[in-house]
């Protein structure tokens, strides 16, 4: 499960982030993951829920959003629809991911004394 190793580096980059701050508590978290990005939401949350005790996001609450995939074409940058295959309709140039694929720290909220 990967996930761990992925909830763990998130909490060390949160803790990380609140001290330059000074916070003395992480009040939430808001991540995005993509569809492509091998994260199972589920296994995600129940890690986060798992390893966030004694940590400055103890409290924190943690919202996920997700990122479907979004390809287009590399040429013309023409949009490719989802299921379709992967080149373009107009032009038959290579599709590229403009999205979907990652997982990012998008906001934190902080305590701050």
């Amino acid at each position: 499960m990967h996930e761990w190793g992925l909830v763990q580096s998130l909490l060390a980059r949160a803790d990380e982030e609140a001290r330059k701050h000074g916070a003395t508590a992480v009040k939430r978290l808001e991540i995005s993951i993509g569809e492509l990005a091998g994260v199972e939401p589920a296994l995600f949350d129940s890690a986060y829920e798992l390893f966030r005790t004694d940590t400055l996001c103890e409290g924190a609450a943690l919202e996920i959003r997700h990122v479907p995939a979004d390809w287009a074409c590399e040429r013309c940058d023409a949009p490719i629809a989802r299921g379709m295959a992967l080149r373009c309709p107009a032009c038959s140039g290579a599709a590229r991911l403009r999205a979907g694929d990652g997982i990012v720290l998008e906001r934190m909220e902080l305590e701050v004394p």
